[in-house]
């Protein structure tokens, strides 16, 4: 115990790390926290006090972190810096930044998708983090550049050329690999050699145009990659617990099938709209029919006439023909061309659900 203690005063106190030593405590501590919290509430647990819902609203955790993050940030520019305020706050930030990288997934996807395969999300935002913070912890400062001494050219080459094989790891779909190939070296250098994972973004760049890369790249996925994913998956269910099987009847299930249903209530829409100007047109031109008739005194051989002309019973022989009458009652019904006129009856429509049926009277064109 006491050669613990004399190396966190070697290490930390003395290098000026206590700070952020305690920010990566925090930020553990709060993740760990919160997962046991949530899947205590997911279990029903009776002994546990479970969500905060004042007046039914359900307030998340990460409200909370936002509100360690603000505290945290500004108490540090509100006291300079000076101790010991900077370890407390230090303190506070890290555990916001547990609570609201625990709710990553929903901040991405605007959707309460925690216990989904979306929220896995969460926890890989809450390694890299810890990952990110403890490499600044075991570093004195960034590329090993100690000011006042002499630089090591040889560390900064090291790990610059690290950084960069982790950012490749990383863009070729290998997360695990490129979070640690961050703290081992060798490891993203590997990652960076071998194919990218086929539905990584190096492979939609590099891949497109080679297709016995990309053809190698899915055998390997699914020879090797397979074996890798059930162990992420099982060690993500240790973590963070296994998401939801989202049944038929459940409202998440339900999402895709209304957003296909809209679509297809305002297609349905559109076309009862243009049936409806049709028959407008139709009626439009037996009443216009009707007064030219009236008025020249000779209202049923005008009729005759008129009726033989729209549905073919004459020729016409005032120069208006039924390809004339077609046109002005397209015109007439929104239409930019002419159409054939269809034998007596209904006109076909699509299924409809029974709430959104609406009843058409039989035309008799």
């Amino acid at each position: 115990m006491t050669t613990l203690l004399d190396s966190y005063r070697e290490h930390i106190v003395a290098a000026h790390k206590q700070p952020l030593f305690l920010l990566l405590v925090g930020f553990i501590t709060s993740f760990v926290f919160i997962r046991f919290s949530v899947r205590m509430i997911r279990a029903q647990v009776r002994w546990w006090p479970g969500n905060v819902t004042p007046g039914g609203l359900h307030i998340h955790h990460m409200v909370f972190g936002l509100g360690f993050l603000l505290v945290g940030g500004i108490g540090v520019f509100a006291t300079y810096g000076g101790r010991p305020w900077i370890d407390v706050f230090g303190l506070l930030f890290g555990i916001g930044c547990g609570l609201v990288l625990d709710e990553f997934a929903l901040i991405l996807h605007l959707d309460d998708v925690y216990w989904g395969e979306q929220g896995r999300k969460s926890v890989d935002a809450v390694i890299f983090g810890i990952l990110f913070t403890a490499l600044l912890l075991v570093g004195y400062v960034p590329l090993g550049v100690v000011p006042g001494q002499e630089t090591r050219w040889g560390l900064i080459t090291v790990i610059s050329v690290n950084a960069l094989a982790s950012v490749i790891t990383l863009i070729k779909g290998k997360l695990w690999t490129g979070l640690l190939g961050i703290m081992v070296p060798g490891l993203s250098w590997i990652g960076a050699i071998r194919l990218a994972r086929p539905s990584s973004p190096w492979a939609r760049w590099r891949y497109a145009t080679r297709p016995r890369r990309r053809a190698r790249a899915l055998r390997r996925e699914r020879l090797l990659h397979r074996r890798a994913d059930r162990a992420r998956t099982w060690l993500f269910d240790l973590i963070a617990g296994a998401p939801d099987k989202v049944p038929a009847n459940h409202p998440a299930a339900h999402r895709v099938a209304e957003r296909m249903a809209a679509r297809a209530t305002a297609h349905l829409d559109a076309h009862a709209a243009r049936a409806l100007a049709r028959r407008s047109a139709r009626l439009a031109d037996r009443r216009s029919a009707a007064a030219h008739a009236g008025g020249t005194g000779t209202a049923g051989a005008a009729g005759g006439a008129h009726e033989g002309q729209a549905y073919g019973a004459s020729g016409g022989g005032d120069g208006r023909g039924r390809g004339a009458q077609q046109r002005r009652r397209a015109v007439r019904a929104g239409r930019s061309r002419t159409y054939a006129v269809r034998p007596t009856g209904l006109e076909p429509r699509p299924e409809r659900h029974s709430y959104l049926r609406t009843h058409t009277r039989r035309i008799r064109r």
